[in-house]
């Protein structure tokens, strides 16, 4: 069985891309689940699939985020790895879903979990906005606050990789990726062609897909009149090539393998070798 990807929400799950990339688990709030019943649903996906990784947005609830951190203690286990990803949710979809198609590939569960922080860096997240004042998770000047009370205004705005923010109609055009990428988009209550007829084709994506929007957009961004999107890399192969290349390590504090410099499932860095000490 294929290492289990796991969600905190249902909108989360993007579409698969092809039959072969499977389904993500859902991890209720403690609301919605109790708390035997969710220790109970952990144990059965860690016996059936050997590993989970759960990802989950920085914005999620505390009481949903110790929920996740109280079974993983209560099940004393080391193959339930916890991921917090700075991602906008839409961008967290994007993410579980490669992971998702990794999960299929010959690659173990330490490598799939710690190739999370890989591809974050390839994917393109951000936003069309009709104000930024309320947006406290991208820097926004004090001129960018004042024009957003002009009626009319929108802003867009990527938040990764790298934060930048400008007012449409200006001109100005957000920094897009220099590869092949798809664009995945999710109108919120912002009716505008911005995203399909200027960005797309200043960043050449290949083609665009809508979605509906995640529940936990409109607070990530700090407003419902949005157009969320997401550049991502589609290939599988792509994927493979770009996670098969980068240097396997064992991490030094629960033996699993890593790419990078950090652990998915413990989260300890990993610790650079001792310089041979030359002979006296």
């Amino acid at each position: 069985m294929p290492t289990a990807i796991a969600v905190t929400s249902a909108d989360l799950v993007l579409p698969p891309t092809d039959h072969q990339t499977p389904t993500a688990a859902v991890l209720p709030s403690p609301d919605a689940q109790p708390l035997d019943a969710a220790i109970a649903d952990m144990q059965v996906m860690v016996e059936r699939h050997g590993y989970v990784i759960a990802l989950y947005p920085s914005s999620l609830p505390a009481p949903h985020e110790r929920r996740l951190h109280t079974v993983r203690s209560v099940l004393e286990s080391d193959r339930v790895a916890l991921l917090k990803l700075d991602l906008p949710p839409l961008g967290v979809a994007v993410l579980v879903r490669q992971l998702r198609q990794l999960s299929v590939c010959d690659f173990s569960a330490g490598v799939v979990a710690s190739a999370a922080r890989l591809l974050s860096h390839y994917i393109y997240a951000g936003a069309l906005l009709s104000t930024v004042t309320r947006l406290d998770r991208v820097p926004v000047g004090l001129k960018s606050h004042a024009k957003s009370w002009v009626p009319g205004s929108q802003f867009g705005v990527l938040a990764n990789p790298a934060p930048q923010l400008i007012k449409v109609g200006t001109g100005e055009q957000l920094a897009g990726p220099e590869f092949g990428t798809r664009l995945v988009l999710a109108r919120g209550q912002l009716a505008s062609d911005w995203v399909t007829e200027s960005l797309a084709p200043a960043w050449r994506v290949q083609d665009v897909v809508d979605c509906p929007l995640p529940a936990g957009s409109p607070a990530w961004w700090g407003t419902a009149k949005l157009v969320e999107f997401a550049a991502f890399l589609p290939d599988i192969s792509v994927l493979y090539q770009l996670v098969a290349s980068v240097r396997r390590e064992i991490c030094s504090w629960c033996g699993t393998d890593l790419i990078g410099d950090r652990c998915g499932f413990c989260a300890a860095p990993l610790v650079p070798p001792e310089p041979s000490q030359g002979t006296a």
